[in-house]
């Protein structure tokens, strides 16, 4: 199940900004980088992305190659992740840019879509883009 448009994080400036001023959390299979939503800091020279405020908020998946070779695998692990996004798209406050980045133990473990889901719960409240950062 695909994310839908308003929640996919798409251009290269906006993984840039959030690789460039986002905080980082971690987990045994991820790591999420996580840009809090704008106002509080000056206009910066990409206008395009800072003039609008994001009314939801938008995600973007990066898998390398040196999670696996094989195409196959690293695009069903990224079915996995956003399947389990679209699960949480309900809880999370609105405006954030988020980068999740697969670690090659991702592929090593047979690991199934409800322990990515629980494991991007726990880095989402760590990052605090929870609504309730129950």
């Amino acid at each position: 199940m695909a994310l839908p448009k308003a929640n996919r994080l798409k251009s290269r400036k906006d993984f840039q900004a959030v690789f460039r001023e986002g905080i980082r959390r971690h987990s045994s299979h991820f790591t999420l980088r996580a840009l809090r939503p704008s106002g509080s800091k000056a206009p910066s020279l990409d206008t395009a992305t800072s003039q609008k405020p994001l009314s939801s908020t938008q995600f973007g998946v990066s898998i390398s190659t040196k999670v696996s070779k094989r195409a196959v695998i690293r695009n069903r692990i990224k079915r996995q992740i956003t399947a389990a996004l679209h699960d949480l798209l309900p809880n999370l406050s609105p405006g954030w840019r988020v980068v999740i980045v697969v670690k090659p133990t991702a592929a090593e473990s047979k690991c199934v879509s409800q322990q990515f889901l629980q494991e991007l719960e726990q880095l989402l409240v760590k990052a605090e883009v929870f609504d309730g950062h129950s």
